[in-house]
Parts: C-alpha cells; sequence; structure tokens
C-alpha cells in the first residue's frame, strides 16, 4: 500500500511485549518502568488476525521486537503462524540474544528467517555497566548458536555510546571479518532515556574503522527491510552498516509502520499516540472495519 507521499509501506515491527530481562542505560531507568498488565498486551491471535488483515493491504515483512521478545513464551509458535499467512514473505525477530541460545532450534523450525542481535560492547565490564547486570557471554552464546544455521541471516547490532573506547567498535567489526555477522552502527535517537546520552555518529566510526582495516567499499546489494547502508572493507566475508536516522536522516524512504504491545498502529516510532487497534480487534470489528483503519493510519504517514 502506498501512503500520502507515494511510499510503498510493506514493512511492519510488531512489539510482542514491553517486558525486557535488561536494563540498559539509554533505553529506561534503572528501577525499569511499570509493566503492562498482561490482560492489555495484545494475545498471538490478536497479532496473528492483524498481520493476516495487514498482509492484504501489501505488508509482506514483519520484524517482531519487544521490550525484548524472546521473554514472552511460546513465542516460536507465533512465528509459524505469521510464517503460514498468504503474502508475508519474511518473519525476523530482534533480540539482546541473552534467551537465544535456548530458543534458536525452535525459532529455527518455524520459520525464522533473520535475527539482529543487539550488542553494543564485547567487553564484559561494560556490556554489564550499560546493560545493568547482563552478561555479554550469554550474548555471545546466542550469537554462535545462531550461526550454526547458515541460511539464518544474523546482524549485530550496536548503539555507539561518546565515551566507548575506540578499540570496542574495531572489535565488532571483526565479527565481520570473520563472516559470524554483518555489523551494524545505529546512531543514537534522541527519544526516552536517549535524550541524556550522545552517540557517535557514521562519519565517526567510518574514520575509526578505516584507520585499523582501511578504505571500504559501499555495497549496494540489499541485505534488509530496513535503512542501513552498508559497506565492505578489504578481506572481510561480511558487511558493515550504519543507521543515521538524525545525521542522515531516511524519512523520505520509509518503508515501515509499528504496532505496539498493547495493540496501537503507528506511522512512526516517534509519534506519541497511534489508531488503538485493540479497541477494534476485541470490539466485535469485522476484517474490512479494521482493514480500513489500517489503511487510513498508512496514508496518514
Amino acid at each position: 500500500m502506498l501512503d500520502r507521499f507515494g511510499r510503498e509501506i510493506e514493512y511492519i515491527r510488531v512489539s510482542v511485549t514491553d517486558r525486557c530481562n535488561l536494563r540498559c542505560t539509554y533505553c529506561m531507568p534503572e528501577e525499569g518502568v511499570p509493566p503492562v498488565p498482561h490482560a492489555e498486551i495484545l494475545t498471538f491471535d490478536e497479532i496473528e488476525r492483524f498481520c493476516r488483515i495487514a498482509a492484504g493491504l501489501g505488508i509482506s515483512r514483519i520484524k517482531l521486537t519487544g521490550g525484548e521478545p524472546l521473554v514472552r513464551r511460546g513465542l516460536p509458535v507465533l512465528i509459524g503462524k505469521l510464517k503460514r499467512i498468504p503474502g508475508v514473505k519474511q518473519v525476523t525477530l530482534t533480540t539482546n540474544g541473552i534467551l537465544l541460545k535456548e530458543q534458536i532450534n525452535e525459532l529455527v523450525y518455524n520459520g525464522l528467517d533473520s535475527v539482529n542481535i543487539s550488542i553494543d560492547t564485547l567487553d564484559a565490564g561494560r556490556y554489564e555497566k550499560v546493560t545493568r547486570g547482563g552478561c555479554v557471554e550469554k550474548a555471545l552464546e546466542g550469537l554462535d548458536a545462531a550461526a550454526k544455521f547458515p541460511d539464518l541471516r544474523i546482524k549485530v547490532n550496536c548503539v555507539p555510546l561518546k565515551d566507548a573506547d575506540e578499540e570496542e567498535y574495531v572489535q565488532l567489526a571483526l565479527l565481520a571479518q570473520s563472516g559470524k555477522a554483518d555489523v551494524r552502527f545505529i546512531e543514537m535517537m534522541p527519544i526516552g532515556m536517549g535524550k541524556a546520552f550522545s552517540g557517535k555518529s557514521k562519519d565517526e566510526i567510518c574514520s575509526i574503522l578505516r584507520k585499523h582495516f582501511g578504505e571500504p567499499e559501499e555495497y549496494k546489494e540489499p541485505l534488509g527491510n530496513g535503512p542501513a547502508v552498508y559497506v565492505q572493507f578489504p578481506g572481510f566475508r561480511k558487511r558493515v552498516g550504519f543507521i543515521s536516522a538524525v545525521s542522515h536522516q531516511f524519512c523520505s524512504g520509509c518503508n515501515r509502520i509499528r504496532l505496539t504491545s498493547e495493540g496501537y498502529l503507528k506511522p512512526c516510532l516517534q509519534y506519541g499516540s497511534g489508531t488503538d487497534l485493540k479497541k477494534l480487534l476485541r470490539g466485535g470489528a469485522d476484517d474490512d472495519m479494521i482493514r480500513r483503519e489500517i489503511e487510513r493510519t498508512i496514508f496518514s504517514k
């Protein structure tokens, strides 16, 4: 489906939970945030119904997010249901990787196409500090477990913070050099807790990596559904990517919408409000009524 600016909207990020097993400093306060009651979170059947209706409008790629999606029981079953929807080409997952090792077999069995693992640093002490108690070894075990599936696309996501040592980003880039995963550096977004932090830009990270690995070449082949720009350094088996929402804005080419765990459909992450689809899903609305609300929301993007 096209929005009012002619952008083709084919990709949706679906949050399956507001809960997380980490407390990253730029994401939430140390004490966490008040959890949404389970009864207010969309059920898997409601998510499946929404995605089936959305697929009829051209949504073909679904990313499951959170919070941390793997803390919600039965997630592989949901992946299997979504993969069976006519028109859905791809179901992917974003996770911090802590619980991935235990669930990766079932996730892949149910049809998971790709996984993004958030690891901001490979330094154990700094990882524990940034995540407020997380263990980087658990995340790396999840990465290693995922890497055993040759058809599963793996990306490591890093939010580069201003006070980090250059060597941290060199070490992360080595994951791409070895071929274990594409590595992406995601610019800090000045929203929520992120307003209190400053990060490094694409240009700064590129400058650091050039000093160690030489001049990269632009990689033009598509590697995903989002706005990442990729380069390939000499001798690297995988790519290094950049998502730069602030310094290199990409709103003009945005192809996505978002569904929150409470059932609000948002044209953009920055939107404070959205269309309350949970009210329709639980209020007896038929598929045509829900379809019209999705169309209206997309067109207003």
